[in-house]
């Protein structure tokens, strides 16, 4: 596959200007034949540069408010038309259709128009059909046509243009055919995801470009990559590539932190929280975070919602840790996180994640919706004779959100808004709460006056009993089993306090 050919004529139509301009020069400079649109035209007259109408080519205007300007036999016959076939070259001859070998395009900004919270009709009027089509005929033809999908080619369009005098090998044109089917297929998914959500009709449809290999995938032996844009959510300040298991760590702590307001810190290991607390001062939720399970908190995953200080960093820095995320860093504190070289260093922007999640499996995908459901104090609904202290429902709400977040089986017990103990990802929920209970014990903590939060309800009342038992004195739950009475009795005669929210937050 080395066929060269020489670029002799080129269509242009695009949206977006701005580095096209060295393109359209060299183009000049190397005597191609220029054709072009509307607002496309008037720009490359505006260099000076001699270019033709397409209107003056097809014989008809823009028609239909610029809804039709290139659907026309003379310019996708000049760019599907085969050179090596006589048949074709005769028709071309016969109707006067002049080959294009060059076409640039730029569609109309779809996915953004729909971003911007513009209106339906607006953003109708941004879903480009000539320019989808120019893309789709130039890269079925790529053996004789150059198609550059979208601006972001630009760059190296005008590279592979100046290493030979605008002459293109056949592999080059047939790599740019790739990312014109790319452009096409993702452009029509992000068209159908927004006619989807208003018709209701449901298929699976993803499409994501920006491609980043990673180091491997979950373990060395495996190919990994990342589809997404990871510079919207953070920016790196410092340290090692991110991995795959980086990646899954951080996409649990993101959105664990997102659901506190108040100073929080938490230390993120195998998408599990096995420390947060919330405090006044950011050094001491660090601190109480840390105390919750500081065997496991080594080489983990720390985030939190506030500005590190260099009070907090020095803290911090005693600590073997992959990568902090937080929304800023005191100078000093920078620099003293900076010390270690592979130390991963991120500040999270503001971003609004995406509302559908989805998991390969079997021979297809799930999709469902995010949990985005969180409890509030008028939301509990007491089921005991004795209500929660005001202290108890803060407890019980701050456990409730990091169940939410650990993995199914999952229980957490709080205290002081700061995690005592959990177990998570268990057969059982029994052996859930034994494991946080047994964890809080090894770290010191008396959790005597501690609340617990399951992520399901109990459908016998051993948990509660256990619970009781280390000293548990308020239970959050979502209720619903048909032997709630069970757990409701034993409370009612032991002096707990039980409150259900009605919504369970499984994680698997």
């Amino acid at each position: 596959m080395s066929e060269k050919k020489q670029i002799r004529s080129a269509l242009i139509s695009v949206y977006h200007k701005d580095g096209l301009e060295p393109v359209v020069r060299l183009l000049n400079k190397s005597g191609v034949n220029l054709y072009s649109t509307g607002g496309t035209h008037q720009f490359i007259e505006s260099l000076g540069i001699p270019v033709q109408t397409v209107e003056s080519l097809t014989d008809y205007p823009s028609i239909l408010g610029g809804r039709v300007k290139t659907l026309h036999p003379k310019v996708f016959g000049g760019i599907l038309g085969r050179r090596d076939n006589v048949t074709d070259q005769s028709e071309m001859q016969q109707y006067g259709i002049p080959p294009f070998d060059l076409v640039i395009v730029d569609l109309y900004p779809f996915e953004k128009t729909v971003a911007s919270g513009a209106g339906h009709q607006e953003i109708i009027e941004k879903i480009d059909i000539g320019g989808i089509s120019l893309i789709r005929a130039g890269a079925k033809n790529y053996r004789d046509v150059m198609i550059v999908p979208d601006a972001k080619h630009y760059a190296e369009l005008l590279e592979v243009l100046s290493n030979d005098n605008c002459i293109v090998p056949e592999e080059v044109r047939l790599r740019f055919a790739a990312y014109a089917f790319a452009m096409s297929s993702h452009y029509d998914s992000a068209i159908f995801g927004y006619f989807s959500g208003l018709s209701g009709y449901r298929e699976f449809r993803y499409s994501n470009g920006n491609a980043r290999t990673l180091r491997y995938g979950e373990n060395p032996h495996q190919q990994g990559e990342f589809f997404g844009m990871l510079g919207e959510v953070f920016t790196q300040l410092h340290g090692k590539e991110l991995s795959y298991n980086n990646l899954l760590d951080l996409d649990a702590a993101i959105a664990l932190i997102s659901e506190f307001s108040a100073t929080t810190f938490a230390i993120i290991k195998h998408n599990n929280a096995c420390g947060i607390a919330s405090r006044d001062r950011l050094v001491d939720a660090w601190a109480a975070a840390l105390a919750g399970d500081p065997v496991s908190a080594y080489g983990g995953v720390l985030i939190t919602n506030a500005v590190v200080d260099e009070e907090t960093a020095k803290e911090i820095n005693k600590l073997f840790f992959e990568i902090i995320l937080a929304p800023g860093y005191e100078k000093n504190a920078l620099e003293l996180l900076q010390t270690k070289k592979n130390r991963v260093i991120l500040q999270a922007k503001s971003f609004d994640f995406q509302g559908k999640q989805f998991r390969s499996l079997l021979n297809g995908v799930l999709q469902q919706d995010k949990d985005f459901k969180s409890e509030t104090p008028d939301g509990l609904r007491v089921v005991t004779d004795k209500a929660p202290s005001k202290a108890e429902t803060e407890d019980m709400l701050f456990a409730n959100i990091v169940v939410k977040h650990s993995k199914s089986n999952a229980i957490v017990l709080v205290k002081d808004r700061q995690m005592l103990g959990s177990g998570a990802g268990q057969t059982s929920r029994v052996d859930a709460l034994r494991h946080a209970i047994e964890k809080a014990g090894v770290f010191g903590f008396d959790l005597k006056g501690a609340v617990m939060a399951s992520d399901a309800f109990f459908p016998f009342a051993d948990s509660v009993e256990l619970a009781h038992k280390a000293g548990i004195t308020a239970v959050i739950q979502p209720g619903g089993s048909v032997r709630d009475e069970d757990s409701v009795n034993y409370c009612n005669q032991h002096g707990l306090s039980m409150v259900f929210t009605g919504i369970r937050h499984f994680k698997h």
